[in-house]
């Protein structure tokens, strides 16, 4: 009896509890809305098998000396994993949709307005009971609003390490929520007459301007907002890489093999971060709110902006495209051509919407760096 008494506490069944239980069915639940609604499939999916492996009672998965506390202290702690996905995402991205029409640069960075808005809702979220979050928490909190996981993610790693999880969880979710939240936001603040306004065609953009255009930023980034070099300088590499038309091998590992691998492992140390111990509680669910918040206000932003321009420009300017601001790419920018096909079949704005989109990913980087210049 005594043998068996040994070999049933042992067992995961006797030391789980409900939290842990809780926990798994959220990772379950990630990995379902991953498979079932595709719903940024490449990191909710680890992320979802990371929780489940992290909240196993007795497995030690996350604790020290555990695979995931590893690949944790590794890529997440230093930073690492976030700028590798930089500079993957770099390689992959093509600006010439922002360098042809450079006004969209205006509306990639208002739609960051959402993220210093939250800053501020974080910080009055102080006054509610069970709520305290210091000045560093609430400045990786508002960075959700940028829709960039990899920033948010390396923000809060920087400021506020054990709110990592929530955050993480939540800049994900929200992204992959861009076509559930943005349309109605889109819909409200816009007549459909001004949905149906057509873009004139792009300007073509040199092969010398898409090589200077990566150097410039990197020059600029590095002199006035020094804070914000890791995450852009990477972005810039690896759009150097794709552009120079040199080094093809580099530009391909970078897009695929490099960013493919981080992928993976940054997927898993994040959701090792969601035991139960430390994402059940009252914080959680005003990170959760507080980025929902500043997703929205990042989309008003941009599509009041882009109206904004309409008046002072003559050259008419469609306001969905001010919704892809948000640097959720390509998402946020295929959202803008569904609505405004609805509006008018003729309407393709994609390409158009890819400017302010790929304007957004530098956008929430740049205010990551003033965070960490001012909080950090």
């Amino acid at each position: 009896m005594e043998d068996l008494h040994t070999l049933w506490v042992s067992t995961g069944l006797a030391n789980m509890q409900w939290g842990m239980l809780l926990m798994i069915a959220v990772g379950a639940l990630l990995i379902y809305l991953a498979i079932r609604h595709k719903f940024e499939p490449l990191l909710l999916l680890p992320i979802g098998f990371g929780a489940i492996l992290t909240n196993i009672p007795l497995a030690g998965m996350s604790d020290a000396g555990g695979m995931l506390y590893y690949i944790y202290e590794v890529g997440i702690s230093t930073g690492v994993f976030p700028l590798l996905i930089f500079l993957g995402v770099g390689a992959m991205t093509d600006f010439s949709a922002v360098l042809g029409n450079p006004k969209m640069f205006i509306l990639g960075a208002a739609a960051q307005f959402g993220i210093f808005a939250t800053l501020i809702g974080a910080i009055a979220l102080n006054w509610v009971p069970g709520m305290s979050f210091t000045l560093e928490q609430a400045a990786a909190i508002a960075i959700i609003g940028g829709a960039d996981g990899p920033t948010a993610i390396y923000l809060s790693s920087q400021l506020a390490p054990e709110l990592l999880g929530a955050i993480a969880v939540a800049a994900y979710s929200y992204m992959a929520l861009v076509p559930v939240i943005q349309p109605p936001i889109m819909r409200l603040l816009t007549s459909k007459a001004e949905r149906q306004i057509k873009m004139e065609q792009l300007k073509p953009v040199s092969k010398k301007a898409k090589i200077l255009f990566p150097l410039m930023v990197l020059i600029l980034t590095a002199l006035l907002l020094p804070t914000a070099t890791p995450l852009v300088g990477m972005l810039c590499l690896g759009n150097l890489l794709r552009e120079s038309g040199v080094v093809e091998r580099l530009s391909n590992a970078a897009q695929n093999e490099i960013i493919n691998v981080v992928t993976i492992f940054l997927g898993l140390a994040v959701g090792a971060q969601l035991s139960a111990t430390s994402f059940l509680n009252v914080q959680t669910l005003g990170i959760l709110l507080l980025g929902a918040v500043a997703f929205v206000i990042g989309t008003a932003a941009g599509v009041l902006m882009a109206k904004l321009m309409n008046v002072l420009s003559k050259d008419p300017i469609n306001p969905l495209l001010g919704a892809a601001g948000v640097s959720a790419v390509p998402m946020a920018a295929r959202v803008v051509n569904k609505e405004g096909l609805a509006a008018n079949p003729q309407n393709f704005l994609l390409m158009h919407a890819m400017g302010p989109n790929v304007a957004g990913v530098l956008g929430s980087a740049v205010a990551a760096g003033i965070l960490l210049a001012l909080v950090g």
